[in-house]
């Protein structure tokens, strides 16, 4: 779902920029007061791990399209709404720039539908209105499925609010709206069922992740934060290295509902300096476009050239993920650090 410039005004786009640096900015600040030593490296991984899970896009039978995890409720699950936000925006602005996967324009925007939404709207009013804090019960799963899919209902819904108010491409609000809700929909149970799984696996294995104020003294820990954070860095090398070969190759939902409305694959940006600007900036920043080497896509057949594309998308899983650890890590050491600098 992540929106191109094409969609957008520079005056949608801009205010989005606007909301999402304000919403950064909070967070950090909330994070700046409660960043414990021991989450540093478990934000890093974390986010390495969402990272190359999004290069994987499942099928959605039937449709022709497909969907990728958003991640912004394993996020806010497991790190808080604060820090799962700015990990789940770092994640974001690392596969634009350096990526070329959402525009720069649209970068405001992305970091709302696919983080805004999931770790302050759906996390505290779904998700933690409905947990069961001391089992994984069966609320505690329906807690997590509804989240997602709730969550991903509203992203969606603001793609196209988004894309109406900008008038800038042929796509018309019914029948877009009409295309994207159900879509997603199934998006948003096929998430749901893998952000239960990565919920389960840390829940039993460490119970205090997930419920610090209710459990802490009765958690039991058999498993140590180090170990989770080992696993969590096999799978990200696991995911991005071979297992996103076999991402689906049909358009994601967004891609999909705009094809099904205009009956084009891209859309076309207006003649403005803004767009141009952008344009040309992501051009010069992405070294792996499309989490994929710039030239390996120029041979006059796929498979002639899979062992290029294969190759690119392993580089491009494994530097990513290594790029996103060591941002999200970067700035955790520093909120700790102003923290423990006002505390003297």
């Amino acid at each position: 779902m992540h929106m191109a410039d094409a969609l957008l005004s520079p005056a949608v786009g801009g205010v989005l920029w606007a909301a999402a640096a304000g919403t950064l900015v909070y967070s950090s600040k909330k994070v700046q007061k409660e960043i414990e030593t021991k989450k540093i490296p478990l934000m890093g991984v974390l986010g390495a791990f969402i990272f190359a899970a999004q290069m994987i896009n499942f099928s959605i039978p039937a449709t022709g399209s497909s969907g990728h995890l958003g991640g912004g409720m394993i996020l806010a699950i497991l790190l808080g709404p604060y820090a799962g936000f700015l990990t789940i925006s770092s994640v974001l602005i690392i596969q634009a720039l350096f990526f070329a996967d959402g525009g720069l324009l649209a970068l405001g925007c992305n970091i709302i539908n696919l983080g805004f939404f999931p770790c302050f709207i759906a996390y505290p009013f779904i998700y933690q209105k409905l947990k069961d804090d001391h089992a994984l019960s069966v609320r505690s799963i329906l807690a997590v499925m509804l989240s997602v899919i709730i969550g991903l209902q509203i992203g969606s819904l603001c793609v196209v609010l988004e894309t109406f108010f900008s008038g800038v491409s042929e796509l018309t609000f019914g029948k877009f709206l009409l295309l994207m809700q159900p879509i997603h929909l199934a998006i948003g149970f096929i998430e749901g069922m893998i952000t239960l799984a990565v919920v389960s696996f840390v829940w039993k294995a460490r119970p205090d992740i997930i419920n610090q104020a209710v459990i802490q003294e009765k958690a039991v820990k058999n498993v140590s934060i180090q170990t989770i954070v080992i696993v969590f860095f096999i799978l990200t090398l696991a995911i991005g290295s071979v297992f996103s070969w076999f991402a689906s190759s049909d358009p994601d939902g967004l891609e999909w509902a705009v094809y099904k409305t205009t009956g084009h694959e891209e859309l076309s940006t207006q003649d403005h300096a803004v767009f141009s600007v952008a344009e040309n900036l992501q051009e010069k920043l992405s070294f792996l476009p499309d989490y994929g080497f710039k030239h390996s896509l120029e041979a006059s057949s796929a498979e002639e050239n899979y062992p290029a594309v294969s190759a690119g998308t392993s580089v491009s899983g494994l530097v990513g993920g290594l790029i996103t650890l060591l941002l999200v890590f970067v700035i955790g050491v520093m909120l700790r650090f102003l923290k423990v600098k006002i505390k003297r």
